[in-house]
């Protein structure tokens, strides 16, 4: 008579739940760095649209942000209305777009401001971000 005993017997299969752990790990962390890359480096509180336009690459555009205290930024880097003003001024193609992001906390004074800056300039081509 022979006694088997069941926690003898050899594994003959992969444990795959690390596998699985390790994987969505990997993706949770992959999704949270390009979130990062994504928004850029200015928190910024977009207003939400239902018709807001999603996947669009401009090229040669110019980014203008404005933060809920109001401080502006061309390009991602801080700067002044005045220099913003300057700035436009030596630009040589007055089709040149501009994107215009401004956080929904922020005063609507300050948008309006930048979009009478860009008129003065003579541009007419912005676009306002929002998210869907």
């Amino acid at each position: 008579m022979k006694l088997i005993d069941e926690d003898d017997k050899e594994i003959s299969e992969i444990n795959m739940t690390p596998f699985v752990d390790i994987i969505l790990v990997v993706l949770i962390i992959f999704m949270v760095a390009a979130t990062f890359i994504v928004e850029g480096k200015i928190k910024l509180n977009l207003p939400k649209s239902t018709t807001a336009e999603t996947g669009k690459t401009i090229k040669d555009k110019i980014e203008i942000s404005i933060d809920k205290t109001g401080k502006i930024f061309l390009n991602g880097k801080q700067t002044t209305k005045q220099q913003l003003k300057e700035f436009l001024k030596t630009l040589k193609d007055k089709n040149t777009p501009v994107i215009l992001r401004s956080d929904k906390d922020t005063k609507f004074q300050n948008v309006i401001s930048i979009i009478d800056i860009c008129r003065e300039e003579g541009l007419e081509n912005y676009i306002i971000e929002t998210i869907k």
